[in-house]
C-alpha cells in the first residue's frame, strides 16, 4: 500500500502528521510513505526522521494586492502542477490532508483520480481549507467530539480520532525528568511556550511576572523562547537569578511536560492535545491573529475546569504574577485541574487516526 500525506506549514499541522507517520513506521512497516509539505515550513529537517519528503510552491494568499500576493498565486498554480506530478508519479492508495491551502490541489486532483481521501482537523472549529475539502473527502477525522456539529452536512463521514502526537512524546517519570533538565524535585516547575515560532509578547510578560513573583526561588523555568528572544532571555534570566532551562525549539518536549506543574502556551491544536495528554493545569493566551479557532481550542479545556484564559490584549506582568502566585500557593487546585481530563474522552489517537485511514483500503 502507498499513502501520500501532505500537510501545512505550521507545528500545528506538520507534527500530527509526524505523528501518524510514526505509527505507522512503528506498526506497518510494509507501507510505503511519502509526505508532501510546503517549501516555507517551520523545519527542513523532516527527512532526517526518516520519511520521503517532497516540497511544492504553494504558501498562504493575503487578501491584498500587491506584488509579493500575486506571486504566491502563481505559487499556487505552480504548487497545483507540482501536487499532480507527484500523484501521478507516487501512486497512492490513499490520500491524508492535514489541512491548510496546501492540501487543496492535492486533495481535489485525489478526488478526481478517484483516489481514496481522508481530511484531519486538528482544532474546535475547522478551517476554511478543511470546510471546502469536506465535499471531495471520502472521510473527516476531528480532534474534539464538539468538531462535528461543524460537519452536519457530512456527518456520515466524520469520525472522532484524536490529535496524533509525535512518538517522542511519551509520559516520563517526573524524577527522571527534572534530572534531565538538572532541576530540583521541591520546586515548582513551570514551563512556558509561544508556539513553535515562540512569542514576544508571552516571553515579555512572563519576565515581568516572574520578577515580582513572591517567591521566586521556589520556581524552576523551562522555556522555549523561540529564535527572535533567545539570547535577551538568557541575559535576562541571568539577571533575575532563576533557576532555567532555555530552548529556541526542544526535541526533547516528552520530558519537558512530564518534569512540569504549570504550561503557560497559545492554544494551537497540537499544544492543547499535548496538555491533554500529559493532563497539565494549564495557563492560556490564544493567539490574536488565529483567535476564533484558538480561543475555541482554549475553552475545551476551560469548559471542564483544567485550564485558565487569558486574552491576548488583558496579558500583563499583574495578572499573570497574581495567577502564578495563586496556584503555587493553592496545591490542591492544580491537583483538581489536572485531575478535571478524567472527564474527557481520550483516546489512543495515534491507532484510533491510523486505523480509520486504512479502513479506507
Amino acid at each position: 500500500m502507498k499513502i501520500l500525506v501532505i500537510t501545512g506549514a505550521s507545528g500545528g499541522h506538520i507534527f500530527p502528521a509526524l505523528g501518524f507517520l510514526d505509527t505507522l513506521k512503528e506498526k506497518h512497516k510494509n507501507i510505503d510513505t511519502l509526505l508532501i509539505l510546503p517549501k516555507n515550513n517551520i523545519t527542513n529537517q523532516i527527512g532526517e526522521f526518516g520519511y520521503k519528503v517532497n516540497y511544492i510552491s504553494i504558501s498562504p494568499i493575503k487578501l491584498n494586492l500587491d506584488f509579493s500576493n500575486f506571486m504566491t498565486i502563481f505559487n499556487f498554480f505552480k504548487g497545483s502542477l507540482e501536487s499532480i506530478a507527484i500523484l501521478l508519479k507516487f501512486k497512492p492508495d490513499i490520500v491524508v490532508g492535514f489541512g491548510s491551502l496546501t492540501c487543496i490541489p492535492t486533495l481535489i486532483f485525489a478526488w478526481l483520480f478517484r483516489i481514496k481521501t481522508l481530511i484531519h482537523e486538528q482544532n474546535v472549529i475547522p478551517g476554511r481549507a478543511n470546510r471546502f475539502l469536506a465535499g471531495f473527502s471520502d472521510k473527516i477525522a476531528v480532534s474534539f467530539a464538539e468538531t462535528k456539529d461543524y460537519f452536519k452536512k457530512y456527518k456520515r463521514k466524520v469520525v472522532f480520532t484524536g490529535n496524533p502526537i509525535r512518538k517522542e512524546l511519551v509520559r516520563i517519570d517526573k524524577d527522571k525528568a527534572l534530572n534531565f533538565f538538572g532541576f530540583s524535585e521541591d520546586k515548582f516547575t513551570i514551563l512556558i511556550m509561544g508556539g513553535s515560532q515562540g512569542s514576544h509578547r508571552i516571553n515579555q510578560e512572563f519576565l515581568r511576572a516572574i520578577s515580582t513573583v513572591s517567591d521566586k526561588f521556589k520556581i524552576q523555568v523551562i522555556h522555549l523562547t523561540g529564535r527572535r528572544d533567545y539570547d535577551l532571555l538568557q541575559h535576562s534570566y541571568k539577571d533575575l537569578n532563576i533557576n532555567s532551562r532555555l530552548f529556541k525549539f526542544l526535541e526533547s518536549m516528552g520530558y519537558a511536560y512530564s518534569a512540569s506543574d504549570l504550561v503557560i502556551s497559545r492554544a494551537g491544536a497540537s499544544t492543547i492535545a499535548e496538555t491533554i495528554f500529559y493532563g497539565l493545569a494549564a495557563i492560556i493566551i490564544p493567539y490574536p491573529f488565529a483567535y476564533k479557532h484558538q480561543m475555541a481550542n482554549a475553552r475545551a479545556l476551560e469548559k471542564i475546569g483544567s485550564a485558565i484564559i487569558i486574552k491576548d490584549n488583558e496579558l500583563d506582568g499583574s495578572i499573570l504574577r497574581q495567577i502564578i502566585d495563586g496556584l503555587i500557593n493553592n496545591p490542591q487546585r492544580l491537583k483538581d485541574m489536572r485531575s478535571r481530563y478524567d472527564s474527557l474522552l481520550r483516546v489512543d489517537a495515534n491507532t484510533l487516526f491510523t486505523d480509520n485511514v486504512l479502513s479506507l483500503n
